[in-house]
């Protein structure tokens, strides 16, 4: 088992640098600012022509919300939970494949803060922090999301870490089967395998605070991965690895699988048509992250925003399903609820603050969600999120 990093919780977070931010586009700015091109690109981009990525957050903008001002909500509450885990708020930070990328400890970093705000929070199975550092750091349950091999060993192995992690939730994403063209990785020399290209170094030589962070990290490498690799794994033999050994495609025999030896919830995420929500929820999905990958698959592919009112039609009321793509305000999490989503993830929002100003950041990050979904919520007439009213969305 690969074993946890020196712990960072006697370190408390401190204070936030960025004190007179109050959107999320200006992280995304302050991210840009402190973030090599090359990694703020990954972080920022999308698929081919970027046409979804686009999509994913017109989409909810041209959502308007019903304007109720004869309602008493002078008390009102954000709390719900998400796939059983309790939350201050209907957001979930999403599953984020190498975040140490962006912020020493980066998944750390991110999972602190969102105990510290009381939202949950969910470890991708390529994350350079590992199941093990993560737990290490946090008294509540968290939730994994797996990639599948064509090894069912390795599989195995990644459920019991999980297990050995006390994650509660296993997330299962369904719309990685083969990696789609990403431009600006290419063009900026990131590319699988992961190695050094002239342009690359150039690049991150330009952005000393960063290089500095990442060379003096504990974590330079796929934590949950470099087991499979070896004792000197990095990045490169990981992702080379990873290129040989990853499955792509999934099928049922897969999920039935997961189902019998994954005894906690289970989610399966990115997901846009009805006949597939309908087939995960037969195969035992207990709750459904409807998601385009962050317009980083299939281009051209619909929103989430506007998938999601018929998937909740095929499927009722009863199955969880999680808004997952453009969410960049507390008024787009307002209009998905209004959707019949029960929930959030959110993506580039909390690694804009995460890149901008590391733990703080992503508090920062949460924070500004949360104020600008309270005062949705008192100009909308709601005043509980788990009781959405009728015609929220017009």
């Amino acid at each position: 088992m690969t074993q946890p990093a020196a712990p960072l919780h006697l370190r408390p977070a401190r204070k936030s640098r960025l004190n007179g931010t109050r959107h999320v586009a200006d992280l995304r700015l302050a991210a840009k600012r402190r973030l090599p091109r090359s990694i703020f690109d990954y972080v920022d981009g999308g698929s081919f022509d970027e046409t979804t990525l686009r999509d994913n957050e017109a989409d909810l903008a041209a959502l308007r919300l019903r304007q109720r001002v004869l309602v008493d909500v002078s008390s009102r509450d954000t709390s719900t939970t998400i796939v059983g885990h309790k939350a201050a708020m209907p957001i979930a930070l999403a599953p984020a494949g190498l975040a140490g990328l962006i912020s020493p400890h980066g998944e750390v970093y991110s999972a602190r803060a969102a105990q510290e705000h009381g939202v949950p929070f969910c470890l991708s199975t390529f994350s350079t922090c590992s199941l093990a550092d993560v737990a290490a750091e946090l008294d509540d349950p968290f939730m994994f999301q797996l990639y599948i091999f064509k090894d069912r060993g390795v599989n195995e192995t990644l459920l019991e870490r999980a297990r050995e992690a006390k994650c509660s939730t296993l997330v299962i994403t369904m719309d990685a089967n083969v990696m789609s063209p990403r431009h600006r990785d290419t063009k900026n020399g990131l590319i699988v395998p992961l190695r050094l290209t002239p342009r690359f170094v150039f690049d991150v030589a330009r952005s000393p605070s960063w290089l500095i962070g990442w060379l003096t990290s504990q974590r330079r490498t796929f934590g949950n991965i470099q087991e499979f690799v070896g004792k000197k794994a990095d990045l490169g033999s990981c992702s080379a690895w990873l290129k040989d050994n990853y499955k792509g495609a999934y099928d049922r025999d897969d999920l039935e699988w997961l189902r019998k030896n994954w005894h906690g919830k289970l989610m399966v995420k990115g997901l846009l048509d009805t006949e597939d929500a309908r087939i995960a929820v037969d195969l035992g999905a207990d709750a459904i992250a409807v998601s385009n990958h962050g317009g980083r698959q299939l281009d051209s592919a619909q929103s989430p925003a506007r998938a999601l009112p018929a998937i909740r039609d095929a499927v009722g009321d009863d199955v969880e399903l999680i808004l997952d793509g453009g969410v960049r305000t507390g008024l787009d999490v307002l209009k998905a609820l209004g959707l019949g989503a029960r929930s959030c993830f959110i993506g580039r929002a909390f690694l804009y603050g995460l890149a901008a100003d590391g733990e703080a950041g992503v508090i920062k990050t949460l924070q500004i969600l949360a104020n600008e979904l309270d005062v949705g919520m008192a100009h909308t007439g709601v005043s509980d999120v788990s009781s959405i009213p009728d015609g929220l969305v017009l």
